[in-house]
Protein backbone atom coordinates (compact mmCIF):
# COMPACT_ATOMS: atom_id res chain seq x y z
CA UNK A 1 0.00 0.00 0.00
CA UNK A 2 1.32 3.44 -0.79
CA UNK A 3 1.46 5.78 2.23
CA UNK A 4 -1.64 8.01 3.80
CA UNK A 5 -3.27 10.85 2.28
CA UNK A 6 -1.56 14.06 2.58
CA UNK A 7 -3.76 15.46 5.31
CA UNK A 8 -4.20 19.53 5.35
CA UNK A 9 -3.36 21.59 7.62
CA UNK A 10 -5.61 22.05 10.65
CA UNK A 11 -7.97 25.03 9.48
CA UNK A 12 -7.05 28.11 11.69
CA UNK A 13 -9.48 29.22 14.30
CA UNK A 14 -11.09 32.71 12.81
CA UNK A 15 -10.63 34.36 16.20
CA UNK A 16 -9.04 34.61 19.67
CA UNK A 17 -11.16 32.36 22.24
CA UNK A 18 -13.03 35.38 23.35
CA UNK A 19 -12.94 37.57 20.35
CA UNK A 20 -15.80 40.41 18.64
CA UNK A 21 -15.65 40.30 14.93
CA UNK A 22 -16.66 42.89 12.70
CA UNK A 23 -19.60 44.29 12.37
CA UNK A 24 -22.41 44.06 9.21
CA UNK A 25 -23.53 47.28 8.47
CA UNK A 26 -27.11 48.31 8.65
CA UNK A 27 -28.73 48.83 5.77
CA UNK A 28 -31.21 51.70 4.75
CA UNK A 29 -35.11 51.65 5.68
CA UNK A 30 -36.91 48.42 5.43
CA UNK A 31 -33.25 46.55 5.38
CA UNK A 32 -32.80 43.86 7.50
CA UNK A 33 -31.10 44.86 11.08
CA UNK A 34 -27.82 43.92 11.77
CA UNK A 35 -28.03 40.74 14.28
CA UNK A 36 -25.81 40.56 17.67
CA UNK A 37 -24.80 36.76 17.58
CA UNK A 38 -22.64 34.96 19.92
CA UNK A 39 -21.31 32.14 18.61
CA UNK A 40 -18.64 29.08 19.68
CA UNK A 41 -15.40 29.71 17.68
CA UNK A 42 -14.79 26.06 17.54
CA UNK A 43 -17.75 25.41 14.71
CA UNK A 44 -16.13 25.61 11.52
CA UNK A 45 -16.00 28.84 9.30
CA UNK A 46 -18.22 30.85 12.09
CA UNK A 47 -16.78 33.92 11.31
CA UNK A 48 -16.37 33.99 7.68
CA UNK A 49 -20.34 32.93 7.58
CA UNK A 50 -21.77 34.91 10.12
CA UNK A 51 -20.02 38.04 10.94
CA UNK A 52 -21.57 39.71 7.32
CA UNK A 53 -24.93 39.29 9.19
CA UNK A 54 -23.94 41.37 12.03
CA UNK A 55 -22.29 41.92 14.99
CA UNK A 56 -20.65 38.33 15.84
CA UNK A 57 -18.65 37.62 19.21
CA UNK A 58 -16.97 34.32 19.44
CA UNK A 59 -16.38 32.74 22.69
CA UNK A 60 -16.01 28.95 24.00
CA UNK A 61 -18.95 26.93 24.73
CA UNK A 62 -18.29 26.03 28.01
CA UNK A 63 -18.06 29.63 29.48
CA UNK A 64 -21.48 31.34 28.26
CA UNK A 65 -23.56 32.57 31.22
CA UNK A 66 -27.01 34.10 31.38
CA UNK A 67 -24.96 37.71 31.54
CA UNK A 68 -23.38 36.87 28.29
CA UNK A 69 -26.13 35.93 26.26
CA UNK A 70 -28.67 37.99 27.67
CA UNK A 71 -28.41 41.03 24.51
CA UNK A 72 -28.12 38.51 21.70
CA UNK A 73 -30.61 38.17 19.05
CA UNK A 74 -29.11 34.83 17.78
CA UNK A 75 -26.50 31.84 19.30
CA UNK A 76 -24.62 29.35 17.70
CA UNK A 77 -23.72 26.40 19.74
CA UNK A 78 -21.93 23.00 19.76
CA UNK A 79 -22.92 20.34 22.43
CA UNK A 80 -20.42 21.75 25.22
CA UNK A 81 -23.51 24.35 25.51
CA UNK A 82 -26.68 23.28 27.89
CA UNK A 83 -29.35 25.41 26.65
CA UNK A 84 -31.98 26.31 28.69
CA UNK A 85 -34.36 28.68 31.04
CA UNK A 86 -31.44 28.83 33.03
CA UNK A 87 -29.30 30.40 30.54
CA UNK A 88 -31.72 32.01 28.14
CA UNK A 89 -34.76 33.03 30.70
CA UNK A 90 -34.54 37.12 30.45
CA UNK A 91 -32.44 37.39 27.42
CA UNK A 92 -33.56 38.29 24.00
CA UNK A 93 -32.72 35.31 22.43
CA UNK A 94 -35.20 34.68 18.70
CA UNK A 95 -33.09 31.71 17.24
CA UNK A 96 -30.56 28.94 18.69
CA UNK A 97 -28.85 26.86 15.98
CA UNK A 98 -26.56 23.74 16.92
CA UNK A 99 -23.58 22.72 15.06
CA UNK A 100 -24.77 19.34 15.95
CA UNK A 101 -26.63 16.30 14.62
CA UNK A 102 -27.69 15.55 18.42
CA UNK A 103 -29.76 17.63 20.78
CA UNK A 104 -30.19 16.43 23.56
CA UNK A 105 -27.85 19.69 25.12
CA UNK A 106 -31.02 21.52 23.73
CA UNK A 107 -34.27 21.74 26.39
CA UNK A 108 -36.60 21.87 22.83
CA UNK A 109 -39.43 22.30 25.01
CA UNK A 110 -38.92 25.43 26.56
CA UNK A 111 -37.26 26.82 23.22
CA UNK A 112 -40.81 26.27 21.56
CA UNK A 113 -42.76 27.14 24.64
CA UNK A 114 -41.12 30.80 24.45
CA UNK A 115 -40.75 31.02 20.70
CA UNK A 116 -37.07 30.59 20.45
CA UNK A 117 -36.06 29.42 16.82
CA UNK A 118 -34.40 26.48 16.52
CA UNK A 119 -32.00 24.89 14.23
CA UNK A 120 -29.34 21.98 13.94
CA UNK A 121 -27.50 19.75 12.07
CA UNK A 122 -29.07 15.82 11.25
CA UNK A 123 -27.09 14.14 8.93
CA UNK A 124 -24.30 16.52 8.81
CA UNK A 125 -21.39 14.22 10.08
CA UNK A 126 -23.08 10.91 9.60
CA UNK A 127 -20.47 9.84 6.66
CA UNK A 128 -17.51 10.84 9.25
CA UNK A 129 -18.88 8.36 11.70
CA UNK A 130 -19.28 5.65 9.60
CA UNK A 131 -16.07 6.34 8.49
CA UNK A 132 -14.83 6.45 11.90
CA UNK A 133 -16.60 2.48 12.14
CA UNK A 134 -14.86 1.67 9.59
CA UNK A 135 -11.21 2.06 10.56
CA UNK A 136 -12.32 0.53 14.31
CA UNK A 137 -13.70 -2.58 12.68
CA UNK A 138 -10.24 -2.61 10.18
CA UNK A 139 -8.18 -2.70 13.39
CA UNK A 140 -10.01 -5.16 15.09
CA UNK A 141 -10.00 -7.25 11.85
CA UNK A 142 -6.45 -7.03 11.55
CA UNK A 143 -5.83 -7.48 15.19
CA UNK A 144 -8.20 -11.02 14.54
CA UNK A 145 -6.67 -12.27 12.08
CA UNK A 146 -10.19 -11.75 10.02
CA UNK A 147 -11.86 -10.44 6.82
CA UNK A 148 -14.45 -7.57 7.42
CA UNK A 149 -17.10 -9.95 6.07
CA UNK A 150 -16.59 -12.81 9.16
CA UNK A 151 -17.74 -10.77 11.20
CA UNK A 152 -21.81 -10.13 11.93
CA UNK A 153 -22.07 -6.62 13.02
CA UNK A 154 -25.65 -5.63 14.54
CA UNK A 155 -26.41 -2.37 14.09
CA UNK A 156 -28.64 -0.53 16.84
CA UNK A 157 -30.27 3.00 15.26
CA UNK A 158 -30.44 3.16 11.50
CA UNK A 159 -31.05 6.70 10.68
CA UNK A 160 -28.80 8.99 9.25
CA UNK A 161 -25.61 7.08 10.37
CA UNK A 162 -26.70 3.73 11.11
CA UNK A 163 -28.41 3.63 7.86
CA UNK A 164 -25.57 4.63 5.89
CA UNK A 165 -23.50 2.51 7.94
CA UNK A 166 -25.39 -0.58 6.74
CA UNK A 167 -25.32 0.53 3.09
CA UNK A 168 -22.14 0.49 3.39
CA UNK A 169 -21.22 -2.40 5.27
CA UNK A 170 -23.50 -4.26 3.01
CA UNK A 171 -21.12 -3.33 -0.08
CA UNK A 172 -18.66 -5.04 1.91
CA UNK A 173 -20.34 -7.60 2.35
CA UNK A 174 -20.89 -7.79 6.07
CA UNK A 175 -23.76 -9.26 7.39
CA UNK A 176 -25.57 -6.73 9.50
CA UNK A 177 -28.49 -7.16 12.13
CA UNK A 178 -30.18 -4.08 12.02
CA UNK A 179 -32.52 -2.67 15.13
CA UNK A 180 -34.33 0.51 15.13
CA UNK A 181 -38.06 0.09 16.74
CA UNK A 182 -39.15 3.96 16.06
CA UNK A 183 -38.20 3.14 11.91
CA UNK A 184 -39.63 -0.04 12.26
CA UNK A 185 -43.01 1.25 12.98
CA UNK A 186 -43.09 2.88 10.24
CA UNK A 187 -42.84 0.19 7.89
CA UNK A 188 -39.83 1.58 6.11
CA UNK A 189 -37.96 -1.91 5.23
CA UNK A 190 -38.36 -5.07 6.88
CA UNK A 191 -35.95 -7.36 8.71
CA UNK A 192 -35.40 -5.27 11.53
CA UNK A 193 -35.20 -7.57 14.75
CA UNK A 194 -35.35 -7.12 18.46
CA UNK A 195 -32.19 -6.02 20.66
CA UNK A 196 -32.27 -8.76 22.73
CA UNK A 197 -31.99 -11.00 19.45
CA UNK A 198 -29.25 -8.30 17.84
CA UNK A 199 -26.87 -8.76 21.05
CA UNK A 200 -27.04 -12.49 20.83
CA UNK A 201 -25.82 -12.82 17.37
CA UNK A 202 -23.64 -10.16 16.94
CA UNK A 203 -19.67 -10.51 16.73
CA UNK A 204 -19.77 -7.06 16.78
CA UNK A 205 -22.30 -4.19 18.37
CA UNK A 206 -22.76 -0.85 17.28
CA UNK A 207 -24.61 2.33 18.64
CA UNK A 208 -26.27 5.15 16.82
CA UNK A 209 -29.02 6.16 18.32
CA UNK A 210 -29.91 9.78 20.17
CA UNK A 211 -30.18 10.11 24.03
CA UNK A 212 -33.57 10.06 24.81
CA UNK A 213 -35.42 9.92 28.47
CA UNK A 214 -39.09 9.61 28.03
CA UNK A 215 -41.03 7.85 26.00
CA UNK A 216 -41.42 3.64 25.15
CA UNK A 217 -38.33 4.27 22.20
CA UNK A 218 -36.22 6.00 25.64
CA UNK A 219 -32.57 5.39 24.87
CA UNK A 220 -30.45 6.12 28.41
CA UNK A 221 -29.44 3.59 29.54
CA UNK A 222 -30.29 1.18 26.65
CA UNK A 223 -27.29 -1.22 27.04
CA UNK A 224 -28.04 -2.29 30.79
CA UNK A 225 -26.31 -4.74 32.67
CA UNK A 226 -28.59 -7.33 31.80
CA UNK A 227 -28.17 -6.42 27.84
CA UNK A 228 -24.27 -6.25 28.31
CA UNK A 229 -24.75 -10.08 29.92
CA UNK A 230 -26.04 -11.02 26.33
CA UNK A 231 -23.25 -9.84 23.86
CA UNK A 232 -21.30 -12.97 22.81
CA UNK A 233 -17.97 -13.72 25.13
CA UNK A 234 -15.56 -12.17 22.97
CA UNK A 235 -17.75 -9.69 21.19
CA UNK A 236 -16.80 -5.78 20.47
CA UNK A 237 -19.11 -3.13 21.42
CA UNK A 238 -18.89 0.22 19.12
CA UNK A 239 -20.35 3.86 20.40
CA UNK A 240 -20.37 6.57 18.36
CA UNK A 241 -23.80 7.91 20.23
CA UNK A 242 -23.55 9.45 23.26
CA UNK A 243 -22.22 8.08 26.28
CA UNK A 244 -25.65 7.94 28.39
CA UNK A 245 -26.93 5.02 26.09
CA UNK A 246 -24.28 2.64 27.67
CA UNK A 247 -24.28 1.39 31.78
CA UNK A 248 -20.42 2.29 32.12
CA UNK A 249 -20.22 0.81 35.32
CA UNK A 250 -21.33 -2.59 33.97
CA UNK A 251 -19.73 -2.33 30.91
CA UNK A 252 -16.40 -1.44 32.95
CA UNK A 253 -16.85 -4.88 34.81
CA UNK A 254 -17.15 -6.94 31.67
CA UNK A 255 -14.21 -5.21 30.05
CA UNK A 256 -12.26 -5.95 33.23
CA UNK A 257 -13.34 -9.93 33.13
CA UNK A 258 -12.58 -10.04 29.82
CA UNK A 259 -15.78 -11.15 28.40
CA UNK A 260 -16.32 -8.00 25.40
CA UNK A 261 -14.16 -5.38 24.00
CA UNK A 262 -14.87 -1.67 23.52
CA UNK A 263 -14.36 1.20 21.39
CA UNK A 264 -15.97 3.79 22.49
CA UNK A 265 -16.08 7.83 21.20
CA UNK A 266 -18.98 8.75 23.64
CA UNK A 267 -18.85 8.63 27.44
CA UNK A 268 -20.95 10.17 30.35
CA UNK A 269 -19.33 12.94 32.35
CA UNK A 270 -17.39 14.20 29.01
CA UNK A 271 -15.12 16.31 29.31
CA UNK A 272 -13.69 14.19 32.71
CA UNK A 273 -14.56 10.87 31.59
CA UNK A 274 -13.83 7.97 33.61
CA UNK A 275 -10.25 7.08 33.96
CA UNK A 276 -11.27 3.22 34.47
CA UNK A 277 -13.38 2.71 31.60
CA UNK A 278 -10.67 4.64 29.43
CA UNK A 279 -8.22 2.38 30.89
CA UNK A 280 -10.21 -0.97 29.89
CA UNK A 281 -11.00 0.04 26.57
CA UNK A 282 -9.20 -1.02 23.29
CA UNK A 283 -9.90 2.31 21.47
CA UNK A 284 -10.86 5.31 23.61
CA UNK A 285 -11.29 8.35 21.26
CA UNK A 286 -12.70 12.23 22.71
CA UNK A 287 -15.99 12.24 20.62
CA UNK A 288 -14.46 13.49 17.57
CA UNK A 289 -16.21 10.47 15.48
CA UNK A 290 -17.89 12.83 13.38
CA UNK A 291 -14.95 15.42 12.89
CA UNK A 292 -14.44 15.46 9.07
CA UNK A 293 -13.91 19.03 8.04
CA UNK A 294 -16.71 18.19 5.39
CA UNK A 295 -19.30 17.58 7.75
CA UNK A 296 -18.38 20.06 9.92
CA UNK A 297 -18.64 22.69 7.72
CA UNK A 298 -21.79 21.07 5.74
CA UNK A 299 -23.37 21.48 9.59
CA UNK A 300 -22.26 25.59 9.38
CA UNK A 301 -23.77 26.04 6.04
CA UNK A 302 -26.90 24.28 7.71
CA UNK A 303 -27.11 26.98 10.38
CA UNK A 304 -26.32 29.87 8.26
CA UNK A 305 -29.32 28.77 5.94
CA UNK A 306 -31.45 28.32 9.29
CA UNK A 307 -30.49 31.33 10.99
CA UNK A 308 -31.08 33.52 7.39
CA UNK A 309 -34.75 32.07 7.25
CA UNK A 310 -35.28 32.80 10.67
CA UNK A 311 -34.56 36.68 10.54
CA UNK A 312 -35.74 37.08 7.12
CA UNK A 313 -32.14 37.49 5.36
CA UNK A 314 -31.29 36.46 2.03
CA UNK A 315 -27.22 36.53 2.68
CA UNK A 316 -26.01 33.99 0.33
CA UNK A 317 -23.01 31.75 1.63
CA UNK A 318 -19.96 32.72 0.95
CA UNK A 319 -18.86 29.73 -0.95
CA UNK A 320 -15.37 31.23 -2.28
CA UNK A 321 -14.37 32.11 0.96
CA UNK A 322 -14.61 29.10 3.16
CA UNK A 323 -13.82 26.47 0.28
CA UNK A 324 -10.25 26.35 1.43
CA UNK A 325 -11.47 25.30 4.55
CA UNK A 326 -12.24 22.05 3.26
CA UNK A 327 -9.59 21.79 -0.25
CA UNK A 328 -8.95 19.30 -2.89
CA UNK A 329 -7.61 16.26 -1.22
CA UNK A 330 -4.31 14.65 -3.96
CA UNK A 331 -5.75 11.56 -5.87
CA UNK A 332 -4.12 8.65 -4.49
CA UNK A 333 -2.97 4.98 -6.27
CA UNK A 334 -3.71 1.99 -4.96
CA UNK A 335 -1.93 -1.39 -5.80
CA UNK A 336 -4.16 -4.28 -7.23
CA UNK A 337 -4.65 -6.98 -4.44
CA UNK A 338 -7.49 -9.27 -2.22
CA UNK A 339 -10.27 -6.69 -1.99
CA UNK A 340 -10.52 -7.27 1.46
CA UNK A 341 -6.58 -6.33 2.71
CA UNK A 342 -6.75 -3.23 0.26
CA UNK A 343 -10.40 -1.65 1.48
CA UNK A 344 -8.61 -1.79 5.27
CA UNK A 345 -5.33 -0.93 4.11
CA UNK A 346 -6.88 2.07 3.00
CA UNK A 347 -9.24 2.80 5.21
CA UNK A 348 -6.25 2.91 7.98
CA UNK A 349 -4.35 4.68 5.44
CA UNK A 350 -6.59 7.51 5.44
CA UNK A 351 -8.23 7.56 9.01
CA UNK A 352 -6.57 5.31 11.31
CA UNK A 353 -8.40 5.57 14.50
CA UNK A 354 -5.38 4.58 16.75
CA UNK A 355 -3.94 8.06 16.61
CA UNK A 356 -7.21 9.42 18.29
CA UNK A 357 -6.76 6.52 21.17
CA UNK A 358 -3.36 7.13 21.93
CA UNK A 359 -4.29 10.79 22.09
CA UNK A 360 -6.52 10.20 24.45
CA UNK A 361 -5.00 7.75 26.46
CA UNK A 362 -2.14 9.65 27.24
CA UNK A 363 -4.06 11.20 30.36
CA UNK A 364 -5.78 8.14 31.66
CA UNK A 365 -3.71 8.55 34.87
CA UNK A 366 -3.91 12.41 34.97
CA UNK A 367 -6.37 13.95 37.99
CA UNK A 368 -9.93 14.11 37.01
CA UNK A 369 -9.46 17.83 36.13
CA UNK A 370 -6.50 17.46 34.02
CA UNK A 371 -8.25 14.98 32.02
CA UNK A 372 -11.02 16.83 31.55
CA UNK A 373 -8.73 19.79 30.01
CA UNK A 374 -7.31 16.96 27.73
CA UNK A 375 -10.40 15.98 26.26
CA UNK A 376 -11.71 19.70 25.11
CA UNK A 377 -8.37 20.01 24.13
CA UNK A 378 -7.97 17.16 21.74
CA UNK A 379 -11.60 18.02 20.43
CA UNK A 380 -10.67 21.81 20.05
CA UNK A 381 -7.56 21.43 18.31
CA UNK A 382 -8.50 18.41 16.51
CA UNK A 383 -6.13 17.79 13.40
CA UNK A 384 -7.71 18.03 9.89
CA UNK A 385 -9.41 14.74 8.73
CA UNK A 386 -11.28 14.65 5.59
CA UNK A 387 -14.17 12.11 4.67
CA UNK A 388 -13.58 8.88 2.50
CA UNK A 389 -15.68 10.22 0.16
CA UNK A 390 -13.51 13.26 -0.71
CA UNK A 391 -10.90 10.97 -1.48
CA UNK A 392 -10.39 10.33 -4.81
CA UNK A 393 -8.44 6.72 -5.19
CA UNK A 394 -7.25 5.53 -9.00
CA UNK A 395 -6.77 1.44 -8.83
CA UNK A 396 -3.97 -0.26 -11.16
CA UNK A 397 -4.31 -1.18 -13.92
CA UNK A 398 -4.91 -4.84 -12.90
CA UNK A 399 -7.53 -4.33 -10.62
CA UNK A 400 -10.86 -6.04 -11.55
CA UNK A 401 -14.39 -4.64 -11.29
CA UNK A 402 -14.70 -6.36 -7.68
CA UNK A 403 -12.29 -4.73 -6.60
CA UNK A 404 -13.70 -0.81 -7.67
CA UNK A 405 -17.00 -1.78 -6.53
CA UNK A 406 -15.26 -3.01 -2.90
CA UNK A 407 -13.56 0.30 -2.81
CA UNK A 408 -16.43 2.16 -3.92
CA UNK A 409 -18.75 0.60 -1.20
CA UNK A 410 -16.14 1.77 1.33
CA UNK A 411 -17.32 5.05 0.13
CA UNK A 412 -14.18 6.18 -1.39
CA UNK A 413 -14.71 7.65 -4.90
CA UNK A 414 -12.84 5.94 -7.70
CA UNK A 415 -11.84 7.67 -10.42
CA UNK A 416 -11.03 6.12 -13.49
Amino acid sequence: MPGAVPQPRRAAREGSDRARVRRGRDGGPGAPRSLHILADPDILGVATAFAPLGELTLLPGRDWSPAVVRDRDALLVRSVTRIDGRLLEGSRVRFVGSATAGTDHVDRDWLAAHGVGFAHAPGSNAPSVVDYVLSVLSVFAGEDGRALADYTVGVVGCGAVGGRLVARLGALGVPCLRNDPPLARTGAGTGFVTIEELLARADVVTLHVPLTTAGTDATAGLLHAGRLGTMRRGATLINAARGGVVDEHALGRALAAGRLRAALDCWEDEPGIASELLERVTIGTPHIAGYALDGKLAATRMLHTALCSAFGREDPWPLAALAPLVPPVPERTLAPGPADACVRALVLACYDVRRDAAALAAGVNAPRAERAVLFDRLRRDYPARREFAAIPVRIGPAGDGSLHRQIAGAGFTVVD
